[in-house]
């Protein structure tokens, strides 16, 4: 389950604060200051120096998930490239210097945090960190991948080239379909894709443009499996018209509010299995986590051409913008969350 590590905020800066950041509203984030935490017996403090802005902070900041999911203020954050700098006395295996990525933790905009050892995996040093934030990812994306249930004989059909689409693209090229299909909105992403084994690419006029609808012609029965890969609810109506009969929709993305009228007649009609993809145990989200670590380590995984440009945290709330603009072509945007005075030295 994710978690939000609990920290005292603190009125002004002082000798042991630190500075997070806080989602104060929509569309409002801000700095502020809190007590750098004391790991207990069974936890560990980790220095953070990445963390990306994953699509779910996109929708918390633009207030479109639902308030079961958020209130505010809240803190945001959970892609996390960092270095363990305190061990609890009772934490066996991990040290102080290793570096990790984190996943399950939630409000990781900030220099410091606490958790458990069950929230990271050691990453060797010889991976730069910028590299290691987008690991957390990977448990939800190999699930979806193995759900898919991929032959030599399968067409996949994934909608959405973002940063979460792109490496999507790359663990599903490894598990080798027929055609390994990708719509998205720019040039520059299915190009990517391209590189990363998509056979074939469609670039779409708009967010609102139907995937099923440019496939049509070379696809006329649709896909066996559909992997929506976008933040909004509504492609799942896409997804559907998509998939052929009998077809596979598994949902790594498309997890936010559906504004439109989905027609489970055309569900059942079509019979199609919907799967969701976050790992159903914590021994399987382990395993997956470790799986994506290998794929970075044996040269498998390309999280590098992913990073459109890196942010300050004292800038975060303008990173936010940039990030959650579909109009330019930013894939992924990483804070720096090292403090100022650790970037001088």
């Amino acid at each position: 389950m994710m978690t939000q590590p609990s920290l005292e905020i603190l009125d002004s800066p002082g000798p042991d604060t630190q500075r997070i950041a806080i989602l104060r509203e929509t569309n409002r984030v801000e700095l502020a200051y809190a007590a750098i935490p004391e790991p207990g017996p069974e936890e560990i403090r980790i220095k953070i120096k990445w963390v990306g802005i994953c699509g779910s902070d996109v929708e918390a900041f633009r207030g479109t998930r639902q308030p079961e999911f958020i209130s505010f203020p809240t803190r945001l954050g959970h892609e996390v490239g960092g270095t363990i700098e305190k061990v609890g006395s009772n934490v066996l295996g991990l040290q102080v210097g290793d570096q990790v990525s984190c996943r399950y933790v939630w409000g990781a905009f900030a220099e410091y945090i606490v958790c458990s050892p069950f929230n990271v995996k050691v990453v060797p040093s010889r991976i730069p960190l910028k590299e290691v934030s987008l690991l957390e990812t990977l448990p939800g994306i190999i699930h979806a991948a193995e759900l898919s249930r991929i032959t030599s004989s399968t067409t996949v059909l994934i909608t959405g080239q973002g940063v979460s689409g792109l490496i999507l693209t790359q663990v599903v090229s490894l598990f080798s379909p027929k055609r390994l299909v990708v719509t998205d909105i720019h040039q520059k992403n299915l190009d990517l894709a391209r590189k990363y084994g998509a056979t074939d690419t469609y670039l779409l006029d708009s967010p609102a443009s139907s995937s099923a609808a440019a496939i049509k012609v070379q696809f006329p029965d649709g896909c066996e499996v559909v992997i929506p890969c976008l933040l909004e609810g509504d492609g799942m109506i896409d997804a559907v018209d998509a998939a052929s009969f009998g077809g596979r929709i598994v949902m790594y993305g498309c997890i936010g509010i559906c504004r439109q009228p989905f027609d489970f007649f055309k569900v059942h009609r079509k019979r199609l299995e919907i799967y969701s993809t976050e790992p159903r145990s914590d021994i399987e989200m382990r395993r997956y986590f470790q799986e994506g670590v290998q794929l970075l380590l044996d040269g498998l995984l390309n999280t590098r051409e992913l990073v459109s440009k890196t942010v300050s945290l004292e800038n975060i709330q303008e990173a936010f913008y940039l990030r959650s603009d579909q109009e330019n072509d930013t894939i992924h945007v990483l804070i720096d969350c090292e403090s100022p005075r650790s970037r001088e030295r």
